[in-house]
């Protein structure tokens, strides 16, 4: 069995992190420049974190108003970097993103509901890779003068999006556990 590289555990995480973006923003478009999507993942017990340098996402987000909150989050996979250009070309192959067939992974929110702790619980569906599976964002939520600030972790399970197929679905190698860690900041809503 060959080893995995690094490339290949943060895509997988990196997808998750879609998730956790799409549950919080308000309708408007993020700042890019102040947010960041992540993933962290175990690679023989060693943690690894790559990033998306490229993801989208829409936001209609007001706390007085959870019923009617939603949001949609778009991550172009093909941008996902890990730091070396061999796994991160690996990462984005057929065994683990498949970027060619699946360019985009992608989380709606189905409904916003107060947490525990002050946090938000933002249900929604997640699909990476052609599966789409339910999951639940915990995420924090604040406002400040350079707009809506919205912060949490996903945890997945890669194996449950064939991410790591074939002989990487053994989780001895690259862990099945996957954190996807978001900060996503939208201007101030306007009206």
């Amino acid at each position: 069995m060959k080893r995995m590289s690094r490339p290949g555990v943060m895509l997988v995480s990196a997808a998750l992190v879609t998730a956790g973006l799409a549950a919080n923003i308000g309708w408007a478009q993020i700042d890019t420049a102040k947010s960041s999507v992540t993933a962290t993942a175990r690679q023989i017990g060693v943690p690894m974190e790559g990033k998306f340098k490229k993801f989208d996402a829409t936001v209609d987000f007001d706390p007085a108003k959870l019923a009617t909150s939603a949001a949609k989050v778009e991550i172009d996979v093909s941008s996902f970097e890990i730091g070396d250009a061999e796994t991160t070309k690996e990462v984005k192959g057929r065994e683990w993103f498949d970027a060619a067939k699946f360019p985009k992974a992608v989380f709606q929110s189905t409904s916003i509901k107060a947490g525990a702790a002050g946090k938000y619980d933002v249900a929604g569906k997640l699909t990476i890779k052609g599966k789409t599976v339910d999951v639940v964002v915990p995420a924090s939520y604040k406002q400040d003068a350079g707009g809506q600030v919205f912060e949490g972790v996903l945890p997945i399970k890669r194996t449950v999006f064939n991410i790591g197929d074939g002989e990487w679905k053994d989780t001895s190698v690259v862990a099945d556990d996957v954190q996807i860690k978001f900060r996503i900041v939208t201007p101030v809503k306007k009206g």
